[in-house]
């Protein structure tokens, strides 16, 4: 069954279990898609109420974003847990003879690239959760500032969680530029992550 199909408490039991999928990657998807639902939850508590009728158009483009990144991370959540599975069996390959130790060998390169890309995508998608989230926590129903706020706290977690995935992976794989461009992709990410949450706990701040 599909992650995203689970009830919570399949979910939970699952991630429970002894296996090591779904692990921390997913989990870091899942909390950006409840950071972009609740994005969008702010938002419909926005349009249609006279008081914000000048930030309607706005909100409604946040909402369609808000949307789309829900889809996606919750995508996410799938794929995470996909890629370790692949490299788990590349693991488990046979290395007999050179041959099969040569191609075990790539095949388990391939497989650490794509359980690091994965989270990548995740911590990329944070960028713009962040970036909505403060959107509807600036110009979104008041009364909901803390759930905006919440979904600001999500982005931060779930990136933080998506950065440690990309960086276990990172220490098996033998390609130097593509660790080294990596490495560099996730401080900028996480730094631009950071600023745009920390604006968003100042301004809530400032209301309570």
């Amino acid at each position: 069954m599909e992650l995203s199909r689970m009830t919570l408490k399949e979910f939970a039991k699952e991630l429970a279990s002894d296996s090591p999928a779904p692990g921390g990657g997913s989990v870091a998807a899942l909390c950006g898609a409840l950071g972009a639902a609740l994005s969008v939850m702010v938002t419909n508590l926005t349009i249609g109420k006279e008081k914000y009728r000048d930030v309607w158009d706005e909100m409604g483009k946040v909402q369609r974003e808000a949307k789309e990144l829900q889809t996606r991370f919750l995508s996410l959540m799938e794929q995470d847990s996909e890629a370790f599975n692949t490299f788990f069996a590349a693991m488990k390959m046979p290395k007999e003879t050179e041959e099969e130790k040569t191609l075990r060998t790539a095949k388990m390169q391939e497989g650490l690239k794509e359980a690091a890309l994965v989270p990548l995508e995740t911590l990329t998608a944070c960028q713009l959760l962040a970036e909505l989230a403060e959107k509807t926590a600036r110009r979104g129903n008041g009364n909901a500032v803390t759930d905006a706020g919440t979904a600001a706290l999500l982005a931060r977690a779930a990136a933080m969680a998506a950065a440690y995935n990309v960086r276990i992976n990172l220490g098996g794989i033998k390609d130097e530029a593509f660790v080294t461009t990596t490495r560099g992709e996730i401080e900028g990410a996480l730094s631009r992550i950071e600023k745009t949450v920390s604006d968003v706990e100042r301004h809530i701040e400032s209301l309570l």
